[in-house]
């Protein structure tokens, strides 16, 4: 069944911009449909690192995701904003915070969502997140990330003058910096006791978007 999406874009009236937005993501990218379905036997609270205006917290509950919810971000505009479409759309069970990060990382035992952050960040800091993120992994949570690869294609190349253009009209407060490898991930992920599957996400449109869902060893989380 599809999303809802005129009634989820609906929740970020009276603003326009954020509806029409909205609308358009829910309709060409594929994220908002692959994510619900990667949580569709979660009971773990969720954290959403990265989380902008909370459209995936809609997208949950559209498919009766009902776990706890805490979504961060840095832009407290787009925080404020998700604070009250969740307000709008009624969702219990559901926090967004103004966090940076780069500072300080929550307090989280469950399972993580890191969509489209990493291409935003340094080497170096891609690594540091993605420890901190695993790290709050339990037993029978996962960490799905969504993120572009460095793989020489030209999926690659439209993707990072994309997310660059993104910048230059004010969307992302800050520009590409650099995108993993597969092995890259994997690397830092089985440090932490985490195996990963990859799978293409870049539905009908032409940007080279991963699906990456980490998870404990069965023998681990038994």
């Amino acid at each position: 069944m599809p999303l809802p999406k005129r009634a989820i874009a609906a929740s970020f009236l009276p603003d326009r911009y954020r509806y029409w937005y909205s609308l358009s993501k829910l309709a060409m990218d594929p994220l908002y449909e692959a994510v619900p379905g990667a949580f569709a036997d979660e009971r773990e609270p969720l954290l959403d690192l990265g989380c902008g205006i909370g459209l995936l917290l809609h997208c949950l509950r559209a498919r009766g995701r009902e776990f706890p919810y805490v979504g961060v971000d840095t832009d407290a505009v787009k925080i404020d904003a998700a604070r009250a479409a969740s307000a709008r759309g009624g969702h219990a069970s559901a926090d967004f915070q103004v966090c940076d990060l780069s500072v300080q990382f929550p307090k989280h035992e469950g399972s993580v969502a890191l969509l489209d952050v990493l291409q935003y960040l340094p080497q170096q800091a891609q690594g540091t997140l993605l420890s901190q993120a695993a790290q709050c992994v339990s037993r029978h949570g996962q960490l799905v990330i969504r993120t572009g690869l460095a793989d020489g294609t030209w999926r690659g190349t439209l993707t990072r003058a994309t997310d660059r253009f993104g910048h230059l009209v004010g969307w992302m407060k800050t520009s590409f910096k650099s995108q993993p490898s597969a092995q890259e991930l994997r690397a830092v992920l089985q440090r932490h006791g985490l195996q990963a599957e990859f799978k293409p996400l870049w539905g009908r449109t032409p940007f080279n978007n991963w699906l990456v869902i980490a998870r404990r060893p069965t023998s681990a989380a038994a």
